[in-house]
C-alpha cells in the first residue's frame, strides 16, 4: 500500500520526533544500541542510526560501554512519545540475544528485520485496506482489527491471492527466526498505522 512504501526508500539525516519515519528511525536506533551493548561493538561506523542519534542528542557513553546509555535514552523517548511498554523493548533484546552471538551475525539479522518489517507492513496494508481509513479517534477499534489481522497471519490458511499467500509464508518464516510474539507485532503495526494516518496526503495535482 502506498502509505507505507516510503518507509523503506528514504534515509533520515536527522533524529526528529513524532512522525512515521521518526518511529522507524528510533526502532533502528534501539536495535543498534542493543546490538552494541550485547556484542561489545565500539565502532559507531557500523551503526549509522545510533551514531546520528548519539551525536544529535549528545547522549553520553555509560560505563565506557557503547549502547547502554543510548538504549535507555531511546527507550525513554519512545515510551514518552508513542506510549510503548517495557515488554516491547524486552522482546527486541531477547530476539537479539537469540540470533546475534558474534559480529558476523549482525548484518544478516538486520537484513532479516528489514525484510520482515517491509513485508509485514505491505501485507497489513493489503489485508486491512478500508479499515485503515477509520478516523484516528477510533483507536480501540483499529487496534482490535490490527490484532485480529495479525493473528490471522499465523492461523489462517485459506488466502486466495497467491501474492498474499507468499507474503504470509515469508512472515511466518521471519517470525520463527526473529522470535517476536503476535503482541509485539500488533504493537509495531498499530503504531505505524496510527502515525501513517497523520502523514500529509501526497499532492497528486503536482504531476504533469
Amino acid at each position: 500500500m502506498e502509505i507505507f512504501s516510503k518507509l523503506f526508500s528514504k534515509k533520515d539525516k536527522e533524529v526528529k520526533v513524532g512522525g512515521m519515519e521518526d518511529f522507524m528511525t528510533l526502532i533502528r536506533v534501539y536495535f543498534q544500541a542493543s546490538l552494541a551493548a550485547n556484542l561489545g561493538i565500539n565502532n559507531l561506523g557500523m551503526l549509522p542510526d545510533l551514531r546520528t542519534f548519539k551525536a544529535t542528542l549528545h547522549v553520553p557513553t555509560l560505563n565506557n560501554k557503547l549502547g547502554l546509555g543510548e538504549k535507555n535514552h531511546c527507550k525513554k523517548m519512545m515510551k514518552e512519545i508513542y506510549g510503548l511498554k517495557d515488554e516491547f523493548f524486552k522482546e527486541i533484546d531477547l530476539s537479539i540475544r537469540k540470533n546475534c552471538h558474534k559480529l558476523q551475525d549482525v548484518q544478516p539479522y538486520m537484513i532479516q528485520f528489514q525484510g520482515f518489517s517491509q513485508d509485514l507492513m505491505m501485507l497489513m496494508g493489503n489485508l486491512m485496506k478500508f479499515k485503515l481509513r477509520l478516523p484516528s479517534f477510533m483507536k480501540k477499534l483499529l487496534y482490535s482489527m490490527t490484532e485480529k489481522t495479525v493473528k490471522n497471519l499465523f492461523v489462517k490458511n485459506d488466502y486466495s491471492d497467491p501474492s498474499v499467500i507468499k507474503a504470509v509464508m515469508a512472515i511466518r518464516q521471519y517470525e520463527k527466526r526473529l522470535g517476536f510474539s503476535q503482541k509485539w507485532i500488533t504493537e509495531f503495526v498499530f503504531n505505524v498505522v496510527m502515525l501513517a494516518k497523520k502523514e500529509p496526503k501526497p499532492d497528486t495535482e503536482t504531476k504533469k
